[in-house]
């Protein structure tokens, strides 16, 4: 365990760490961010996340549809989401050239993001619903140690166009939606066909296949709010 003392960390970034149980006692935090997998989270006594949990359910009613076990549900949240991008994408559209290249305090860029959704598809539901062992699509974007491993198939280099990421998604979101059209709750309750090899995501073995869709559709929710989030940031910035 390390501990720190009567340090000063005003404007640390802890990015990718795991904080589990970790104790803040006599801090001061103002203008502070938390942004990641939280539960359990008590401040001053006060068990927050059940508050939290409940306001991004009243701004995202989408949430509720994403955590059903009804197909009708699922198709639901599947079609906002996907008109979610699509409002998003003309959005960028009429930004200033580049702006889907362009990310802010080191995030991803639009395009970046997509191309994430992309790995997201090929790992979760191409390879976890509907058990295929193909290679990921070269220009998806995942994990370093992901992108690292040449068998994968994908390419570090890669600078698509959001067009051609579109192009891609598009494609994708198809073969979701065929899906989602003939799945049964009892299908959903399954053991999902997780191939027996190494690839990514190695702890999706022994899960449901609706749990496997879960992180489609939740992948696909959180990063469009950090698209958003980081176009708003770009807006904001003065051009000169």
């Amino acid at each position: 365990m390390r501990r720190f003392d009567d340090e000063d960390l005003t404007g640390a970034e802890f990015r990718e760490c795991d904080l589990s149980r970790a104790r803040m006692v006599g801090v001061v935090m103002q203008g502070a961010e938390i942004d990641g997998l939280v539960t359990d989270l008590v401040v001053n006594g006060v068990e927050v996340m059940s508050y939290v949990e409940a306001e991004l359910d009243r701004r995202h009613p989408v949430r509720l549809l994403i955590r059903s076990d009804q197909p009708d549900d699922l198709r639901e949240a599947w079609r906002r989401l996907r008109e979610d991008w699509a409002r998003t994408t003309e959005r960028v559209r009429s930004m200033p050239e580049d702006s889907e290249h362009h990310g802010v305090d080191d995030e991803w860029s639009m395009v970046e993001t997509l191309r994430h959704l992309v790995f997201v598809h090929d790992s979760w539901f191409r390879r976890c619903v509907l058990g295929l062992t193909e290679p990921f699509t070269a220009m998806g974007l995942g994990p370093p140690s992901v992108m690292a491993q040449e068998e994968n198939g994908l390419d570090p280099s890669a600078q698509p166009s959001l067009n051609e990421v579109l192009a891609v998604r598009v494609r994708q979101a198809s073969k979701i939606e065929s899906w989602l059209d003939q799945v049964t709750p009892d299908q959903l309750a399954q053991t999902a066909p997780v191939p027996d090899d190494d690839r990514w995501p190695p702890y999706a073995k022994g899960r449901t296949v609706r749990q496997c869709l879960g992180a489609v559709l939740n992948e696909e929710w959180a990063h469009h709010g950090f698209c958003r989030r980081d176009l708003d940031k770009l807006s904001r910035q003065d051009p000169s």
